[in-house]
């Protein structure tokens, strides 16, 4: 495997690299086994993640910026505010932080608009969902993950110490049939899934949850800004917010910053402060982070016009892309999943994409499952007509390359139709 090379200025004087100890023959043969395989056979020696250099003329497909505030006058004026006036800030754990601090404002501001008594802000949407599941289950609480629920849920269950078991993508009945088996205990989803699209059947899940007298945590990283009233996500536009007993999202996606937040009733602050290892163990955001979050917050809010710009977007792209033969079925928002299958597969139609001028991300293992690596694209309320009318060039000469009728993704969705047709015509 190719070692990288340090980059050193030509000013420089001579740097001689440190010489590295030796690894251990354990840690060695780890990755002779479980990573250079797919360095050198199916990337090809290149990173996968990795495509060519950005022209200026490309369609960026490749962010989560989905209401296009990022460099607001409102935002960007606020930061540049908190960082000329703010110099009695003393960097420390939130924990330490008291009530007058503008970090709690911010978060009565956005657990309110959630519809919820109090919230935590945290340092990414990971530590979020990480600190939340720690401090709400146990070795004795079963968690019931959706088999597509995000790495950081899974992690929280992990730190919890809990039972984890995973039930089968936005399948309310198999939910019923795991809380009947192993008893009730805590319920987690994503509103809207970060590697396909698909949006939560969140009412049928509710149904069950409250059967079996267990909690729910939804997190609404991909929801929030860009679903409910003013943007207030999927649980309001349902108007289940009072049925839902967690709320979780990453501030890294329509609020364009760096944090992560998540709701919890106002009985539990102190001990969420005292108990949650990420509110703990890491230091608060900082005082301009702070004030452009509280701006975002005002300009989402401000957003419909944006929002439905957002979703024409994606009811004309997802169109385009269906009737170009790719199987896109098992989505419906504004994230995309053009599942190629292997990672070379992914690697090949990204590289055709973005010889187009059309840039997305690879998302493979761990990201997905084996073997149904993806180009992901993720809209925008900024994309124009002519950004789109040159995706959909782009993407229809791409599908006579690619072939996406013939990957696994499609072989499977036709399988199943038959296999449906089948037991429908039986049972008529």
């Amino acid at each position: 495997m190719p070692t990288p090379l340090l980059d050193h200025s030509a000013q420089d004087v001579s740097i001689k690299p440190a010489v590295e100890p030796a690894l251990s023959a354990h840690l060695q043969q780890r990755i002779t086994r479980d990573f250079a395989p797919r360095w050198e056979h199916q990337w090809g020696g290149k990173f996968v993640l990795h495509g060519r250099a950005v022209g200026p003329d490309a369609v960026r497909l490749d962010g989560n910026d989905y209401l296009n505030v990022t460099g607001h006058p409102d935002i960007v004026g606020a930061q540049i505010t908190a960082l000329r006036q703010d110099s009695e800030a003393v960097v420390q754990s939130g924990v330490f932080l008291l009530g007058g601090h503008p970090v709690h404002a911010f978060e009565a501001d956005l657990s309110h608009w959630l519809g919820k008594e109090d919230g935590y802000l945290c340092q990414s949407g990971y530590t979020a969902n990480m600190g939340l599941l720690q401090i709400i289950a146990d070795e004795d609480t079963p968690v019931y993950l959706d088999g597509l629920a995000h790495m950081s849920l899974w992690e929280g269950a992990r730190a919890a110490k809990a039972p984890a078991h995973a039930f089968r993508h936005n399948d309310p009945e198999h939910l019923d049939r795991m809380l009947q088996r192993h008893g009730p205990g805590v319920v987690v989803v994503d509103s809207v899934y970060s590697t396909t699209g698909a949006l939560c059947p969140l009412l049928d899940i509710l149904e069950v949850v409250e059967r079996h007298h267990s909690m729910i945590v939804v997190d609404e990283s991909h929801s929030l800004g860009t679903h409910g009233p003013r943007g207030a996500g999927l649980c309001a536009e349902l108007g289940v917010t009072h049925r839902v007993h967690f709320i979780t999202a990453s501030l890294a996606k329509a609020f364009a910053g760096r944090a992560g937040f998540f709701t919890a009733p106002a009985s539990m602050r102190y001990y969420t402060l005292i108990s949650s290892f990420p509110n703990i163990f890491s230091s608060s955001l900082l005082p301009h982070e702070i004030a452009g979050l509280s701006a975002t917050l005002g300009v989402i809010r401000d957003s419909d016009e944006a929002r439905q710009r957002l979703h024409a977007n994606t009811a004309r792209l997802r169109q385009s892309l269906a009737d170009s033969g790719f199987p896109i079925h098992h989505g419906t928002e504004q994230i995309i999943a053009l599942e190629a299958g292997t990672e070379a597969a992914a690697m090949v139609l990204r590289d055709e994409l973005e010889s187009r001028g059309v840039v997305g991300s690879i998302f493979c293992a761990p990201a997905t499952s084996r073997n149904r690596a993806m180009v992901r694209l993720t809209l925008h309320a900024a994309l124009t007509d002519a950004e789109l009318d040159h995706v959909e060039a782009a993407t229809r000469e791409v599908a006579l390359v690619v072939k996406p009728w013939d990957w696994p993704i499609a072989r499977r969705a036709r399988a199943a139709e038959v296999a449906g047709n089948q037991d429908g015509g039986r049972k008529s």
